[in-house]
């Protein structure tokens, strides 16, 4: 009788243990549609905003400059350069939510002897930013190829332009600009995680409707982010959009991106109010559509 009840007992726990790996299992698919979702829509919609964004960063023009560049340049070319950030920011999406969900739920049992609960899922995202880099780096670079007018008469579609990266050694190639992208996809992922969701919750404490607090905690959490990282964008766009000009390292071209900007906050973040409003509509958005699909798919 008691081996029985024993043998019942151990069974019964053996079916908790698979429901529950079955129950992460599916949760952590999810993430990883969702999040790719989520990015996919977001990029088709702030696109022409983020190469204005873009053309100030590269050019150091006023918003109406490049706004009237790109106007004469004529709607065509205003989504020459969409097929990589389309396919990289599905992809980032994809792995930025799927991995971060994964990495917590691995992360969590030995973390809490080490760190407080709250902290872990910007630790997650900090490991997410990490692997992000390593993987999307590439894309980004063959992105502020494309988007810079200078190379459109040498590298004028992807086919040559995978062809000369392939000529270059990777740290001149496909991962120009690779430590000052690391620093601000791992800081900027691990933010992004640990403020969402407590943002969130305050303002549903408030009587917030869920998508709005769900698109107004992504949005002060871009804001957060997008402010200190700017000159890091501003960089990694600068070394990553010239081809064939000398390899510079990361402080030599701080050095002359300083110089270029006269040794001036302002002029270094020309182009800051847009990056404030994309980033704030994305990740608004992002968030919203993320915590909403999350919510019926469980």
């Amino acid at each position: 009788m008691c081996c029985s009840l024993k043998k019942e007992l151990e069974q019964n726990h053996a079916d908790t243990n698979e429901k529950h790996d079955t129950l992460k299992t599916t949760v952590s698919f999810h993430s990883y549609r969702n999040g790719g979702i989520s990015s996919l829509i977001c990029t088709v919609i702030t696109f022409p905003v983020y190469k204005t964004v873009f053309r100030q960063q590269l050019h150091s023009t006023l918003i109406r400059q490049a706004v009237v560049q790109l106007y004469h340049e004529g709607p065509l070319k205003l989504y020459r350069g969409v097929a990589p950030p389309l396919l990289m920011r599905t992809l980032q999406g994809t792995i930025l939510f799927g991995l971060q969900n994964t990495l917590l739920q691995q992360l969590s049992p030995w973390a809490e002897s080490y760190f407080p609960k709250a902290m872990h899922p910007a630790l997650a995202g900090l490991g997410t930013g990490v692997v992000e880099c390593f993987l999307f780096t590439p894309f980004e670079r063959v992105q502020n190829i494309l988007q810079n007018s200078v190379n459109d008469r040498s590298l004028p579609t992807l086919s040559k332009i995978v062809g000369r990266m392939r000529s270059e050694t990777l740290a001149n190639g496909w991962y120009r600009a690779f430590l000052p992208t690391l620093t601000r996809n791992a800081l900027g992922s691990s933010l992004y995680f640990g403020l969402k969701d407590p943002l969130a919750g305050l303002l549903r404490e408030k009587n917030c409707s869920p998508v709005a607090s769900s698109f107004i905690s992504g949005m002060v959490s871009s804001l957060v982010i997008s402010l200190p990282l700017y000159p890091l964008t501003v960089l990694v766009a600068n070394m990553q959009s010239k081809v064939g000009e000398d390899n510079l390292g990361v402080k030599a071209s701080w050095q002359k991106l300083w110089q270029k900007r006269q040794r001036s906050l302002v002029l270094l973040y020309r182009g800051g109010s847009l990056v404030i409003l994309r980033s704030c509509i994305t990740w608004g958005i992002t968030t919203a559509i993320y915590d909403q699909l999350t919510k019926f798919s469980s």
